[in-house]
């Protein structure tokens, strides 16, 4: 099988099992937070959408700090990116890599558990390269890469502070 369609089928997979559990849960979701005596109330995210490609779920928002400013981000459901949140808050200093993206050392390895051989890169995203122990942070695009596992996306326009950016800091969202 040419490799092409069998990336494309990893990433459509675990979205669509992800959409039937999500889908599946928001039923009784309303129902089950509030007591009888209080009618249920939506509940409304605060933090920014941001907008991310086919066959990528999203788990987690957290914000970057870049150049003093905020950007907003979301993290992928699965277990490297999971691994990744559970190092946070991070700062981080980055190095240009191939005039595509930013890249920094982190702290330990992350799990690689059911990870992809490896990944097309779009501009935003966040990934980890493996075989380094770092984080990859993309303000253009970049061509496949073995050993690369995404991580997560920022919002639009935050590719355009991450190019000038010589620090990063990664939190949870508040």
């Amino acid at each position: 099988m040419n490799p092409a369609p069998r990336r494309a089928l990893a990433r459509v997979v675990p979205a669509a099992a992800l959409l039937l559990v999500a889908t599946a849960c928001t039923n009784d979701s309303s129902s089950s937070s509030s007591s009888p005596s209080e009618p249920a109330s939506p509940q409304v995210s605060t933090a920014a959408a941001v907008t991310t490609s086919p066959g990528r779920t999203t788990a987690m928002n957290i914000r970057l700090t870049l150049n003093g400013h905020h950007v907003a981000a979301t993290l992928n459901d699965n277990p490297t990116a999971r691994d990744f949140a559970a190092q946070l808050p991070l700062t981080l200093s980055l190095r240009d890599f191939n005039q595509a993206e930013k890249i920094a050392d982190l702290p330990r390895k992350l799990s690689t558990s059911g990870a992809p051989e490896g990944a097309d890169q779009e501009v935003g995203d966040l990934a980890y390269y493996a075989p380094w122990n770092q984080l990859a942070t993309y303000y253009r695009d970049a061509p496949y890469a073995a050993g690369l596992i995404p991580l997560g996306h920022m919002a639009d326009g935050g590719a355009e502070q991450l190019a000038t950016a010589d620090e990063i800091t990664i939190e949870a969202a508040p």
